[in-house]
């Protein structure tokens, strides 16, 4: 049998017969497990498990000293995490239902086929992961920790407070070894989302993107699996795929929703089995890399069309990670508008041009059908027309916006936009402090921005905004 578990798991074999702890280790080392280690005396096992992190326990229930079920209770009083397969004679199989019913994982009978073996400490090791993840998802949104390391995401600019939460799930899923996709329209950053979970759990390791839309099954079986020598006209060498050079890093797919039908099966056998076979190639060969993949398709949509499977796209999401649009955190617009121009004019070698307040009174009311990365290519082409003479005015950016998507005209300030009002009328303080609150926010705390939308000067909000706050 070909290798396909996680080097990374540790696994204790607890057994007082050498021969046995001799044929389960040769077994695990075969399978890719490289942290073995071995108890033949159950007195010693909690001071194993004290001294080293161990997923897995393989315990024999018929030793001296201590019994398999002692020993059961002790690991699941002190290690409720880790997850405990007792291993039986035919005899005693009563006595391991018992031990399945006080918390034991699973139970195998002697002799141990290899298969049921391996198959039964793999799912322990992916219920593991499960339970660890939901323990770090609650320890996110149960406290009050502030994020563990916020450079991870300075590449993504924003205030919102959406994008924050997402900033808190990341931290909470980045360890864990299971799949994640990363959903939201074209433009959105989902990228960027995928290199701060690498950053935050694999830092120091392969970080692979792969963009495998327009493949067709074999050009996708070659991009991920690689081929061997031989393998068809012109394979003169071994390749590589993505895959293996991921290595325990991450492989990152980009466009998941343009799978075609035989290549969505190639990559569910991927991430159940953990293994995969390059083109021209009669043996498998392990996946230790974390899958993180993205689209900007509805996938759940495209499942009850037919057109993507259900059992990949429940694999897929075992995590998932939802992007919000540019037009659901136009407050974010002055900032990431400032971010590009200051980083273009970097790249150009030129001085930061003033920017007109009307460029975000207008951006505020565009709907950006192609999100962030439509507004730095705004910016960039704006930038690069520009007579640094000039303010960077609204006539930069004209004709690159495609007015008709234009949704919300709210803030433009529109003289026939009707307003609804309660079936009771607020009074006029009421109605001229929410009006004030309501300028600020669009204009994110920027006065002099909510006094153009005001049609008031910024010396008079000024004044309005100070006995606002001794009034409170």
């Amino acid at each position: 049998m070909e290798p396909f578990l996680d080097s990374e798991w540790s696994v204790l074999l607890v057994d007082d017969e050498k021969t046995a702890l001799d044929s389960m280790e040769i077994v695990l080392l075969a399978n890719g497990i490289s942290q073995v280690l071995r108890c033949s005396d159950s007195r010693d096992v909690l001071k194993i498990l004290k001294a080293h992190p161990v997923n897995v326990v393989m315990l024999d229930l018929i030793m001296p000293h201590f019994s398999g079920e002692e020993i059961l209770e002790q690991i699941i009083g002190e290690f409720p995490h880790i997850k405990v397969i007792v291993i039986t004679g035919m005899d005693s199989v009563e006595t391991a239902v018992s031990c399945i019913k006080r918390g034991a994982f699973d139970y195998l009978v002697k002799p141990v086929e290899e298969n049921r073996l391996i198959t039964t400490i793999k799912h322990a090791f992916e219920v593991h992961d499960l339970k660890m993840g939901m323990a770090s998802l609650q320890s996110v949104f149960f406290s009050k920790k502030k994020r563990k390391d916020p450079s991870v995401f300075s590449s993504i600019i924003t205030k919102d407070p959406v994008m924050f939460r997402i900033f808190e799930y990341i931290e909470a899923i980045a360890s864990s070894r299971q799949s994640v996709t990363i959903t939201g329209e074209s433009g959105t950053g989902k990228e960027l989302v995928a290199r701060a979970l690498h950053q935050i759990g694999y830092k120091d390791k392969p970080f692979c993107p792969v963009n495998i839309a327009g493949l067709d099954d074999t050009m996708f079986s070659d991009t991920l699996f690689g081929h061997v020598k031989g393998a068809f006209t012109g394979a003169r060498k071994n390749r590589p795929g993505f895959v293996e050079k991921a290595g325990q890093g991450v492989l990152f797919l980009d466009e998941i929703g343009d799978l075609n039908p035989t290549s969505q099966v190639k990559l569910l056998r991927l991430l159940q089995e953990r293994e995969y076979y390059p083109l021209g190639a009669d043996s498998a060969r392990p996946l230790g890399a974390r899958i993180i993949a993205a689209t900007n398709y509805d996938l759940k949509a495209r499942m009850e069309k037919g057109l993507f499977r259900k059992d990949l796209y429940y694999r897929l999401f075992t995590h998932s990670i939802q992007l919000p649009a540019l037009r659901e955190r136009k407050h974010d617009i002055p900032r990431l508008l400032a971010h590009f121009i200051e980083k273009i004019a970097a790249q150009m070698q030129t001085t930061i041009p003033k920017l007109d307040p009307q460029v975000i009174l207008t951006f505020q009311a565009y709907d950006f059908p192609g999100n962030i990365r439509e507004l730095e290519a705004m910016v960039y082409d704006a930038m690069t027309t520009h007579d640094e003479k000039e303010i960077l005015s609204i006539r930069s950016f004209e004709n690159l916006m495609d007015y008709p998507l234009i949704r919300d005209k709210s803030v433009m300030n529109s003289s026939r936009e009707r307003i609804i009002f309660p079936e009771t009328l607020p009074d006029l303080h009421t109605v001229t402090t929410a009006l004030v609150r309501e300028a600020m926010d669009r204009s994110d705390n920027n006065q002099t921005l909510a006094s153009r939308l005001l049609g008031i000067s910024q010396p008079a909000l000024s004044k309005r905004l100070k006995k606002q706050k001794d009034k409170a």
